[in-house]
């Protein structure tokens, strides 16, 4: 099989961008619908917003693609001189080709010979053979996929302090036949945290370009609100695939300060949810965060320097750290998720809005001596909460 990706157009490529900036469909359900694998959506997506602003100097974008053209019509007319000098021999030899049988056939298209670089593709179409076995297999193999994705949730969602060792184990006794290191890879993918004080696993995937920064929080005595916020990126599960909820929590309050939901997990569901924060609030003391490679990023890093914010970050495998927004997780899954069973990104994100507003104006919080977290943050602004008095 050819080592060579299919290639897509930029219209196509704007398109699957766009209908994930909808964020009506999970990214599953979008790349399913265009064909495409999770990780070209995403770095797609990443690309598009990344040059946004090009569209606004279309001059310049004319000038370098006018440029760009003329040299590759030249390259054009040397391919079309290469390609004359070949029909004839690929005639001559796909006339052959599709007089052999259908066992030949399929054995010449599975060839791993490496002497000629040409496609799966290309191949069945010179040879005369239907592709469709190969891509058969692939559809069994992400339906596949998403059993074990479903069984992994479900086994953290009864157990969150199992670490992927154990889970394999579950997996294991439940009648699944699956290695320790997938189970690894795929708790990685959804995001799971063992939460346990002990090092176990690093489900954070950090940049090795990216600055790390020490964790600020230990000994510290927490007394006021915007003293430490937090923030993290959980997963949820629903019809047709996975969605990623990021929120900010104020730790003097454990009060929500935003949120937001995204069908992919990258740098703009983060900054999002931090911009809207800043926007609403006074800026934190310190901003505690994971070693992600989201929350690593310049982008992010110097937003929270520009706002004279100290950084801090969790040690390595250590869920714990940032416990204040780990318990959050934990009351609004059990809380509302896994009681709904939300079906489309529309229901879950008017779930989630609903919850987090009961959650923060209407729910006692049993830490705040069975206060509401909304309004201990307000009365801690306004200097007229003192919950140690």
């Amino acid at each position: 099989m050819s080592s060579k990706q299919k290639k897509y157009s930029s219209e196509f490529k704007t398109k699957v961008v766009l209908d994930l900036l909808t964020e009506e469909l999970t990214l599953g359900q979008v790349c399913s619908k265009w064909k495409v694998t999770n990780k070209s959506a995403t770095v797609w997506k990443k690309k598009f917003l990344a040059n946004a602003s090009m569209a606004f100097e279309t001059e310049r974008s004319e000038k370098d693609y006018k440029a760009s053209l003329k040299a590759k019509e030249k390259e054009v007319d040397d391919l079309h001189r290469q390609l004359g000098k070949r029909t004839a021999e690929l005639e001559w030899a796909s006339k052959k080709l599709k007089s052999l049988d259908f066992g030949i056939k399929k054995t010449l298209v599975k060839s791993e010979l490496k002497t000629i670089e040409i496609s799966v593709a290309k191949s069945c179409e010179i040879a005369g053979f239907n592709r469709s076995s190969y891509y058969y297999k692939s559809s069994n193999e992400m339906a596949g996929k998403m059993i074990l994705l479903k069984a992994i949730d479900e086994v953290y969602s009864a157990m969150p302090f199992y670490g992927y060792r154990k889970v394999h184990q579950q997996l294991l006794h439940d009648g699944y036949c699956v290695g320790v290191n997938r189970v690894n890879a795929y708790m990685k993918e959804l995001g799971l945290k063992a939460l346990c004080p002990m090092k176990k696993i690093n489900t954070s995937v950090p940049h090795p370009e990216h600055q790390t920064y020490p964790y600020l929080l230990r000994d510290i005595v927490i007394e006021r609100a915007n003293q430490v916020w937090s923030t993290d990126i959980t997963y949820i599960r629903i019809d047709g695939g996975f969605v990623y909820l990021a929120a900010i929590i104020d730790w003097y309050s454990k009060a929500i300060l935003a949120w937001k939901i995204s069908n992919t997990m990258d740098s703009s569901l983060v900054l999002g949810v931090l911009n809207d924060a800043l926007g609403r609030h006074k800026a934190p003391e310190i901003f505690n965060t994971d070693q992600g490679s989201q929350y690593t990023s310049k982008d992010h890093t110097q937003l929270l320097i520009k706002h004279n914010i100290k950084i801090s970050m969790d040690g390595k495998g250590r869920a714990t750290d940032n416990i204040a927004i780990e318990r959050f997780w934990r009351s609004a899954k059990y809380e509302n998720i896994y009681l709904h069973e939300y079906s489309t990104i529309r229901e879950l994100k008017k779930g989630v809005s609903e919850y987090i507003d009961f959650y923060n104006y209407k729910r006692f919080h049993q830490t705040l001596a069975y206060r509401k977290p909304m309004n201990t943050y307000l009365n801690s602004i306004q200097g007229g909460d003192k919950m140690a008095a």
